[in-house]
């Protein structure tokens, strides 16, 4: 099954975890090679966990993005941080994203403990975001996060500079158990095509929206399927939820501007996806403090 001699397939699962906007998403996209999550400069962007998949001649490493943990302010926050709780313990490895260019904070140390509770499971800490930082500060924050805790290893690492990803894949490689694969080959990722499709959509909102705005956010893709008479158009008819009027008008924009720029950026997104040309019929829907209500939470699919 290996291209070395004398060495095993390994196979498992390592799960990417830190603070919100520590870079977790776009490190697991540069390691499979695609976008299999969604990216943003906007904090609690994550809100799932997604696994994408890496393909190597010895090796087939699942690696598990989770949520940012933070301290939770609404129902939504708490189950958010109930999923990152839960998956530390089911993972093979855990890698410890901090950011080169921002000073360690409770928020690292918090994360830091937790995982340090987490006795069977050997934790990589990775300094992320090392493009953002000079070397000089890179190595005072590989000093910084040494101090944190006991770590099995601690790797700098780019994800847009494609910086030294080869090396952290072979020491989370390194840590997985001998198995054979868990997904065939040629598969990046095991989320439905309707949540990756309702993720971008949500990537393309988030973009330039006022700070309130990203929590309030939520999208539903209701229905998805090619047109009838029709293979080379796929049609896609979703919702996007917010909490307030005030919100819906803000998503919309003046003479619904905004919203028509957001499905145009979307549907390339999807697009390039799915491979095939798509109308997209985008509603923006009021759904009143959804982030606080267990039924609506629920419908919006974040599970107890």
């Amino acid at each position: 099954m290996s291209d070395r001699p004398g060495s095993e397939f390994r196979a498992g699962f390592a799960a990417f975890v830190g603070r919100p906007n520590v870079g977790k998403s776009t490190l697991m996209n540069a390691l499979v090679g695609t976008k299999v999550a969604i990216t943003s400069s906007k904090p609690q962007t994550t809100r799932r966990v997604i696994r994408g998949i890496v393909h190597r001649p010895d090796a087939q490493l699942v690696i598990v993005d989770t949520p940012g943990l933070h301290r939770p302010r609404t129902l939504l926050g708490e189950r958010l941080d109930s999923l990152v709780l839960s998956t530390l313990t089911e993972v093979d490895v855990l890698g410890f994203c901090v950011p080169a260019n921002e000073p360690i904070g409770k928020g690292d140390r918090f994360i830091a403990e937790k995982l340090g509770a987490v006795k069977k499971t050997p934790v990589v800490a990775v300094v992320t975001k090392c493009d953002l930082a000079s070397r000089e500060e890179v190595a005072k924050q590989l000093l910084a996060v040494s101090q944190l805790a006991e770590f099995a290893e601690i790797v700098p690492v780019s994800a847009k500079g494609d910086d030294q990803l080869d090396v952290l894949a072979d020491l989370l490689i390194e840590r997985l158990p001998e198995s054979p694969p868990l997904y065939a080959g040629g598969e990046l990722t095991d989320e439905p095509e309707q949540v990756l499709v309702a993720e971008l959509i949500r990537e393309a909102a988030l973009e330039g929206v006022r700070d309130e705005l990203p929590h309030s956010i939520a999208v539903v893709v209701e229905e998805m399927g090619p047109r009838e008479g029709r293979d080379d158009l796929l049609d896609v008819y979703a919702f996007m939820f917010v909490e307030r009027d005030s919100q819906k008008a803000i998503v919309i924009g003046p003479g619904g501007s905004r919203l028509k720029d957001v499905g145009s950026r979307a549907r390339k997104q999807i697009e390039a996806l799915l491979g095939s040309r798509v109308y997209l019929d985008l509603r923006v829907k009021v759904a009143k403090e959804w982030q606080r209500d267990p039924k609506q939470l629920r419908r919006l699919g974040f599970y107890d």
